[in-house]
C-alpha cells in the first residue's frame, strides 16, 4: 500500500467503478464511494456484495475478510464525502462531458494537494483535466473489467502531470498486486488502441461476407485468444465498443479504428450484446453448435517434404488415414520416412497420388514451383480428387488456373501446422460441392475447418498480423517499449503471449510476407510493414 495515498474515492459505484472500490478496501484503504442517487447507490452497494460473496463462496475469502472489506467502505450520494480523500478515482460512464461535470465538482470540494484520476478507456485525459484548475494533479488510472480479477492497471500522465502525481498513482496501484503499465495520454492508450483495431476489422471481415462469424471467432480462438473477436464485443457492449473506435478514430483518423458500419447500425437498433441478449450473436440459448459429420476417413496424398507437410501428413496417420506422400528426391523423401515412420508410403514418383481422395501440395511458398506442382499433379490425380494447395500468400485462384480443373482446387492453410484449425479458402471458380467434400474430409482428418473467402490473410493472417504492425507501430514511435506493449495485452487481455513476443515467434519473415500481400491487395496504408519491422527483417534480427 502506497504511503502517500491511505484514503481513496471512488465516484460511480457501476460493474467497474464497485470493483475498483473492492479492489481497493481489498488493499487496505479506506474507500469512499459516490453514485449520483440512491437507487444507484443501493446497486452498488448490490455489487459489492454479489462480488465479495461470491468470494467468500469459492474459498477466497473467509466471511471475516469479507467484513472487513465492505467495512472500509464509505457510500453515499454526496460529493462532500470526498474533501479528505488523497486520491479520487472518476469510474462514470463513458462521455466526456459527464466526465468534465465530475472533474469540475471534485476540483472544489477535494484538498489542493489530491491528486484525481479517471477510469477512462478511451478519452483524451487532457481534455478531462481541462475542466479542473489543477491539471497538473490529473492521472489516467485504466483498470481493466473485472477489476478484482485482472492484473493490468494502465497510468496515463498528460503533458503537465506533476511527477510526484504519477509516481503516488503508480505506487498505489503496484501496493494493490496488479501490474502497472505507464504511457503517455494517447487515445486508447495501449490495450484497447491494439485490441479494437483488431476488432473492428474483424466486425467489417464479417459483415463483407467474408467469414461467418462462428468461423471467424474459432479461427481466433484457435491461436490462443480466450475468446473470438464478435463474442468479445459482444461482452464488452457494442456500445462501448462503437464509442471505443470513434474516440481512437477522431485522434489518429486510422481507418481501423472507423467503425465498421454494421457494428453503428446494431448499436442504432439497441442490439448491444448480451446485456440486451441479442449483437452479433442470439443470447437465448436456441442457437447450436454446428454438427460435423466424422465417419469415413479419405485417402491422402502429400506433395513436399518439408515440416508443413510432415505435420500434414502426422495428422492424417493420426487420423487412421491411408497416406502417401512425395518428395522432390531420394534424400528428401528419406528424411520424411524417419519423421513419419516407415510404415508411410512414399516415393518422388508423383503416380503414387493418383487414387488419392485429398491432395494436399505443401512445398515452399514459391509461387512458380507451386504452380509447376500442381500442374503435374493434376496429371495424375483422379477424377473426383480434391486438390488443396498451402499457399498463404498469392491468391489460391492464381495456383488453381495451373490445373485444367480449377472447380476441384481449394486453399488449405494451417496457421499451427500442430493445432487442429484448418482454414479451408474456395475461390470463384471452386465448385461448391468440392468444398463440402474438403470440408467433410477435413473434419474426419481432426481439423476445424474455417471457410474464407480466397483474400490475402484469409481470416487468421488477416486479422493478427495487422494487429502485431499496429504494436510495431506504437513500439517504434516511442508511446511504449516492448515489455508494456506486451504486458498490456497479456494481462490486459488476458493473450498468451503479447504482441511484439509473437513476433518473434511467427517470424518477421512470414509477418512482413503477408503484410506485403494484405497491402498489395487492399492499398490500405496500416497494411504497409512497419518500417522497424522491415528494417529488423532485412537485418535477419528479432525484436528480443
Amino acid at each position: 500500500m502506497s504511503a502517500s495515498v491511505s484514503r481513496v474515492g471512488v465516484v460511480g459505484l457501476g460493474t467497474m467503478g464497485a470493483g475498483i472500490a473492492e479492489v481497493l478496501a481489498r488493499g487496505g484503504h479506506s474507500v469512499v464511494g459516490v453514485e449520483v442517487n440512491d437507487d444507484a447507490l443501493q446497486r452498488g452497494r448490490d455489487h459489492l456484495e454479489r462480488s465479495t460473496g461470491r468470494a467468500v463462496r469459492r474459498g477466497r475469502l473467509s466471511e471475516e475478510d469479507k467484513a472487513a472489506i465492505l467495512g472500509r467502505m464509505e457510500l453515499g450520494t454526496s460529493f462532500a464525502g470526498l474533501a479528505e480523500c488523497d486520491l479520487v478515482i472518476e469510474a462514470v460512464p463513458e462521455r466526456l462531458d459527464l466526465k468534465r461535470r465530475v472533474f469540475e465538482e471534485l476540483d472544489k470540494v477535494c484538498r489542493p494537494d489530491a491528486v484525481l484520476a479517471t477510469n477512462t478507456s478511451s478519452l483524451s485525459v487532457t481534455e478531462i483535466a481541462a475542466a479542473t484548475g489543477r491539471p497538473e494533479q490529473i492521472v489516467g488510472v485504466h483498470f481493466f473489467n473485472p477489476a478484482p480479477v485482472m492484473k493490468l492497471v494502465e497510468v496515463i500522465h498528460t503533458v503537465l502531470t506533476r511527477p510526484e502525481a504519477l509516481t503516488a498513482v503508480q505506487e498505489l496501484v503496484g501496493g494493490l498486486g496488479k501490474v502497472a503499465v505507464t504511457v503517455g495520454d494517447r487515445a486508447g492508450f495501449i490495450a484497447n488502441r491494439l485490441l479494437f483495431g483488431y476488432l473492428n476489422q474483424a466486425a467489417g471481415m464479417y459483415e463483407a461476407g467474408y467469414a461467418t462469424r462462428e468461423d471467424i471467432d474459432a479461427a481466433m480462438t484457435s491461436t490462443g485468444l480466450p475468446m473470438g473477436p464478435l463474442t468479445l464485443m459482444d461482452l464488452i457492449g457494442l456500445d462501448v465498443s462503437l464509442e471505443v473506435c470513434e474516440a481512437i478514430y477522431r485522434e489518429t483518423r486510422d481507418r481501423r479504428h472507423a467503425p465498421a458500419p454494421i457494428l453503428r447500425r446494431l448499436v442504432t437498433a439497441g442490439l448491444l450484446g448480451r446485456k440486451t441478449g441479442r449483437g452479433f450473436y442470439t443470447y437465448d440459448g436456441a442457437e447450436q453448435a454446428e454438427e460435423r459429420e466424422t465417419e469415413g476417413v479419405p485417402s491422402v496424398g502429400v506433395a513436399g517434404s518439408g515440416p508443413l507437410a510432415v505435420a500434414v501428413i502426422q495428422a492424417a496417420v493420426r487420423a487412421g488415414a491411408d497416406v502417401r506422400f512425395v518428395a522432390g528426391d531420394d534424400d528428401k523423401a528419406r528424411a520424411v520416412r524417419d519423421a513419419v515412420g516407415e510404415e508411410v508410403t512414399g516415393g518422388t514418383d508423383l503416380s503414387l497420388l493418383a487414387d488419392r481422395d485429398l491432395i494436399v501440395e505443401a512445398v515452399a511458398e514459391d509461387t512458380a514451383v507451386k504452380r509447376s506442382l500442381l500442374a503435374a499433379v493434376d496429371d495424375v490425380a483422379r477424377e473426383g480428387a480434391v486438390l488443396a494447395t498451402t499457399g498463404a500468400t498469392v491468391p489460391v485462384i492464381e495456383l488453381a488456373m495451373a490445373t485444367d480443373r480449377p472447380q476441384d482446387v481449394v486453399g488449405l492453410h494451417l496457421p499451427d501446422p500442430e493445432g487442429g484449425l484448418a482454414e479451408l479458402v474456395s475461390t470463384v471458380l471452386t465448385d461448391p460441392g468440392v468444398a463440402e467434400r474438403a470440408a467433410a474430409y477435413l473434419t474426419r482428418l481432426g481439423k476445424r475447418p474455417v471457410r474464407s473467402a480466397d483474400r490475402a490473410g484469409f481470416i487468421v493472417d488477416a486479422l493478427r498480423v495487422p494487429y502485431l504492425n499496429d504494436a510495431v507501430r506504437m513500439l517504434e514511435s516511442g508511446y511504449a517499449d516492448a515489455d508494456a506493449i506486451d504486458a498490456a495485452m497479456t494481462y490486459g487481455c488476458g493473450y498468451p503471449i503479447g504482441p511484439i513476443a509473437d513476433l518473434d515467434r511467427i517470424g518477421l519473415d512470414r509477418a512482413v510476407e503477408v503484410l506485403r500481400a494484405l497491402y498489395t491487395e487492399y492499398r490500405e496504408p496500416a497494411f504497409a510493414p512497419a518500417p522497424l519491422l522491415d528494417r529488423l527483417r532485412t537485418a535477419g534480427a528479432t525484436f528480443r
